[in-house]
């Protein structure tokens, strides 16, 4: 009889009602609940749960499977109701939920945690128990029961147009200190009331009356900051985001004049900066701007320090940040959240962000324990594979005009390839053949985080250079290398082992941004120098700037960047482990599906171009002139021949593809800008034009895929559209690749 009922069980359980695939998702992202987390408690594949939330073609679980979702489902539906239509009344619980108010019959304190855990190193034995086990995970009970934390005078509540944290977001630390988050964007209710939205929701009451109090009680009662990246560094100080309506009760200005914007603050003199003099708080020197920093000199290992943004100042520029300056204050806190638990609490710009990102994950110095005091000390020796704490000076090769080691050269000398390092992304194009000529499309390829993936596994020197002559070159030793590759002939190269037959006239050279074949000697990074062994040809340097101090010191920032792209766009739709077909699919509009996630891609994407860029940052104005040092070249990462190592490498890795791609099926590139490279083809998509062997990828050719490196689909137009264009402009050689996602032209994209 027991089988039988089982059997009826069964029956029931594999018809159980399951809501839409647009609920399912929004219920596992309320609950902070990531793809992985409900494929290890169903013990199912993480595509699997990702395709029964597909918005276009979702599938159905089926068997014990489909038991256990519908339980995880009907348990978060209780604790998030479907947002009730306005007009409508909402239940008391439901209601609490989203306004931080306890029902009339709810209780004040949270209930004790009745559920048994099983025994250590046991897993309860049926699926249901795994679906209990990651509820609790997050809220160990429903948020309406849970009481209001308070801090000092602070206490917490839940705005009503509260929007769910995204998957993989942190309500608050485990770190004590930090439990309430990285940020906070502070703004006024229509009460007056002065509040902090945190991270997860979490809305804290600030009772600061001026901005001197606010930092104080941002360090002593707000339980904000990030820990540390890496060993031997240290946690991230605070950063407070302040609307207009905060700056206004703080005594600060809406928005800069053109003067102050100029200079990048407001004036010593303001009344807001004086305060903070008079409660002996210190700016750094870039003042009370945009991003500013407000200290007291730390005390031991004690820091005091509070980071502000002000979006209305231009803090967060919309060529990096798209609208994120203009939304709510909720809102805003989630899309800053989800980049600091990812990435890392914004410190500047995202360009800022990304070099500090290097430098927090590879600290230059370390503390040591002092051998006859047993007190901590800092070394006298910098962080084993960090750059260290002073400057290094670059190679002259290596020096942007006007940098004060040129200082010599007369005052209108134009440097050639043979006394200067020039390695930059591609910019190149070519007239059309014939043949290419009687296709229809124009198809773009993309590369996902071409830099980032560049930066991966490259070897680069983390000291000062050493100039040697007649050195053999070494692929292994990260320096610039005075070398002649005009013999390299890419009508015939290695691919492989194999040496292949190629049309050269149709291909960019892989040794200049334009694509120009060499004519003579000229600097090159190690990466470029190591392709033209790899195509088969020597080459025999002249002389070098070798750095013997190296490491892979990028590792780490290309790893941390990586993981925040994939698991944003992972809950954006779009999985690492789609089909190409699914792939194309899933990126078409994916930054709709979840607009403030799409700002975070955004965010992420210009950390890593910017991080880079930002290696070799020029003179900001302050009166400089050619020949006289400027700000950055007094950091340690200020770091020219690294930016090249990462620029030369991306070129290079694209060139490959390309050369491996002509190989295989006799086509060859139109245009190629940065990290876009554009095709003729028969049809529109990709899948018309790329091959396949017995159904997968051509090795070392372009894959479709998320994983940096990877392409996507950057934009089709027609082959007619590319030849009016170029017609137009009277430009044959029109870069088509800077038009190709929305064919828009304008007189910039010719040069004009």
């Amino acid at each position: 009889m027991s089988e039988m009922f089982d059997a009826v069980d069964a029956l029931v359980a594999s018809r159980s009602v399951l809501p839409s695939a647009e609920e399912r998702k929004r219920l596992r992202v309320a609950h902070g609940l990531t793809l992985d987390d409900v494929a290890g408690a169903l013990k199912v594949r993480r595509a699997t749960v990702s395709a029964w939330e597909s918005a276009t073609r979702p599938t159905e679980p089926r068997g014990p499977e489909r038991e256990a979702y519908a339980r995880l489902l009907k348990q978060l539906a209780e604790l998030y109701p479907a947002p009730t239509p306005a007009g409508t009344p909402a239940p008391a619980e439901a209601r609490s939920l989203f306004t931080g108010e306890a029902p009339e019959a709810a209780v004040t304190t949270a209930p004790e945690n009745t559920q048994t855990p099983a025994p250590s190193g046991e897993m309860p034995e049926v699926p249901g128990a795994l679906i209990d086990e990651a509820v609790e995970s997050v809220y160990p009970t429903p948020a309406a029961h849970r009481p209001a934390v308070t801090t000092g005078r602070s206490t917490s509540r839940r705005p009503g147009t509260r929007k769910a944290a995204p998957a993989g977001t942190p309500v608050g630390d485990t770190d004590p200190r930090f439990e309430n988050g990285p940020l906070a964007v502070v703004d006024v209710d229509s009460d007056g009331q002065v509040l902090a939205y945190c991270t997860g929701g979490l809305v804290l009451d600030v009772p600061a009356k001026s901005l001197p109090s606010l930092v104080d009680w941002t360090l002593k009662e707000a339980k904000l900051g990030q820990p540390k990246l890496s060993g031997p560094g240290r946690p991230a100080d605070p950063l407070l985001v302040l609307t207009e309506a905060a700056l206004d009760r703080y005594g600060l200005p809406a928005s800069l004049t053109a003067q102050e914007r100029d200079a990048g603050r407001i004036p010593e003199g303001h009344k807001a900066v004086k305060q903070l003099v008079r409660a002996d708080w210190k700016l750094t020197k870039r003042g009370l701007g945009p991003w500013a920093r407000i200290y007291r000199p730390a005390k031991g290992s004690e820091r005091q320090c509070v980071q502000l943004c002000v979006p209305s100042w231009n803090a967060l520029d919309a060529r990096f940040w798209g609208t994120a300056a203009q939304l709510p204050p909720a809102e805003l806190a989630r899309v800053l959240g989800v980049y600091a638990s990812r990435v890392m609490t914004p410190r500047g710009s995202t360009a800022v962000t990304g070099l500090e990102l290097m430098t927090a994950l590879h600290p230059p110095t370390h503390a040591v324990r002092d051998e006859e005091t047993g007190a901590l000390r800092q070394a006298e020796t910098k962080t084993p594979g960090s750059l260290g704490s002073d400057p290094v000076d670059c190679a002259p090769c290596e020096a942007p005009d006007g940098h004060p080691i040129l200082a010599g050269l007369p005052r209108f000398h134009v440097r050639g390839p043979a006394e200067k390092l020039f390695e930059e992304a591609y910019d190149w194009a070519r007239p059309m053949t014939d043949d290419e000529c009687t296709l229809r499309y124009l198809v773009g390829l993309d590369v996902n985080m071409a830099f980032a993936a560049g930066a991966n596994g490259l070897n680069v020197g983390l000291g000062e250079p050493t100039h040697v002559k007649s050195l053999t070159f070494d692929p292994k030793l990260p320096g610039s290398w005075l070398v002649d590759l005009s013999h390299v002939d890419l009508s015939r190269v290695k691919v492989g082992k194999e040496w292949a037959e190629l049309d050269g006239s149709l291909l960019p050279s892989p040794f200049t941004p334009k694509g120009d074949r060499p004519t003579g000697p000229a600097w090159y990074a190690t990466p470029t120098v190591a392709y033209a062994v790899e195509l088969g040809y020597d080459v025999t340097p002249t002389e070098a700037w070798v750095r013997y101090d190296n490491g892979r010191y990028l590792d780490g920032w290309y790893s941390r960047l990586r993981d925040a792209y994939l698991a944003t766009m992972a809950d954006l739709g779009v999985d690492a482990d789609l089909s190409p077909a699914d792939f194309l699919t899933a990126m078409d509009g994916y930054k709709a599906r979840d607009p403030e996630l799409g700002i975070v891609i955004t965010a992420i994407k210009a950390t890593v171009k910017g991080g880079l860029g930002k290696l070799r940052e020029r003179p900001r104005g302050e009166g400089w002139r050619p020949g006289e040092r400027w700000r950055a070249l007094e950091r340690p990462t200020w770091r020219p021949d690294i930016r090249a190592a990462v620029i030369s490498r991306t070129r290079i890795n694209l060139h490959r593809k390309v050369i491996k791609h002509a190989a295989f099926t006799g086509q060859y590139p139109i245009a190629i800008l940065s990290d876009c490279v554009v095709y003729a083809a028969d049809g529109p998509s990709p899948l018309d034009f790329l091959p396949h062997r017995q159904g997968k990828p051509l090795p070392g050719g372009f894959k479709l895929g998320i994983n940096p490196g990877l392409v996507k689909h950057e934009g089709t137009q027609t082959v007619l559209w590319g030849e009016q264009v170029r017609e137009q402009f009277n430009a044959p050689e029109l870069n088509l690749a800077r038009s190709i996602k929305d064919g828009t032209v304008t007189d910039a994209d010719n040069g004009e």
